[in-house]
C-alpha cells in the first residue's frame, strides 16, 4: 500500500521559516520524481517546487530564491525549507510523486503552513 505523508506545518510570522517534510512508502522512491504543490480555497493547485529522481530542482517563480527543495532517499523522504516566508504563501501544502516512465503518481493529504502578517 502506497503511503505519502506530509508534516512540518504551522503557524508562522512573515518573514519566518518552516520546513516540511514528505514521507513516501510503499513505491521505488528513488526512482520517482517529487514534487510540492498547494492550494487555497477557492483556487487551483499551484506547482511550487520538483525535485528529480536525479537530484534536478525546478521551483516556481513566486517562491525561488526563498524555498529550496531536497531529497534523501535512503529515508524515503523529500523536505521543502520554506524562508523569507509572506502571507500569501498560506496554503494546504501536497506531495506528490511521479514516475512518468511508469504513469503512476500519488498525493498526500496536505499540511497547512498559515502565514500571519
Amino acid at each position: 500500500q502506497v503511503q505519502v505523508v506530509e508534516s512540518g506545518g504551522g503557524l508562522v510570522q512573515s518573514g519566518g521559516s518552516l520546513r516540511l517534510s514528505c514521507a513516501a512508502s510503499g513505491i521505488l522512491f528513488m526512482i520517482y520524481d517529487m514534487n510540492w504543490y498547494r492550494q487555497t480555497p477557492g483556487k487551483e493547485r499551484e506547482w511550487v517546487a520538483t525535485i528529480t529522481s536525479g537530484g534536478i530542482t525546478t521551483y516556481a517563480d513566486s517562491v525561488k530564491g526563498r524555498f529550496t527543495i531536497s531529497r534523501v532517499n535512503a529515508n524515503n523522504t523529500v523536505y521543502l525549507q520554506m524562508n523569507g516566508l509572506k502571507p500569501e504563501d498560506t496554503a494546504v501544502y501536497y506531495c506528490n510523486s511521479k514516475w512518468v516512465a511508469g504513469n503512476k503518481a500519488y498525493w498526500g493529504q496536505g499540511t497547512q503552513v498559515t502565514v500571519s502578517s
